[in-house]
Order: structure tokens, then sequence, then C-alpha cells
């Protein structure tokens, strides 16, 4: 099973509001996740909130971030 840390879109429609999730790298972008990880919102503020150890905890099972979570992190 590989596992992959990426962004799962939420919120309404013209949001751009993401979860921060552990999934299988072969599941859908909104689908069942394993963990939720934070969450991030786009725009002027570029708020987000990552918990940093179950992210480490993660990497070191072998979870592979995407660019953008890399990027964020």
């Amino acid at each position: 099973m590989s596992l992959v840390i990426r962004s799962s879109r939420v919120g309404k429609r013209g949001e751009r509001k993401f979860r921060i999730v552990v999934k299988e790298k072969r599941s859908q972008r909104d689908g069942d996740s394993i963990e939720l990880l934070g969450w991030y919102e786009k725009g002027k503020n570029g708020l987000k909130k990552i918990d940093k150890k179950r992210y480490d905890y993660w990497i070191s099972q072998g979870a592979k971030p995407s660019l953008a979570v890399e990027k964020l992190v």
C-alpha cells in the first residue's frame, strides 16, 4: 500500500479551502482518507494549521508528500 500526504478540497464552490490528509495513492482526491493532519485556506491570508508531529510520523512510515503539501510545510 503506497501512502501519500496531499490536499483534499472542502467547502462551497468558489472557496479555496483544503484539508491536508494521508491517503492511498490511487484513491480519489476527495475520497476517504486515513488521517486528517490539518487544513489550509488559500487567499490573502494564506491561513494554515498542520500537525507537525503527525506529519513527521507519517513521513517516517514511508508516506510521500505531494509537491503542494511539501511547499506548505
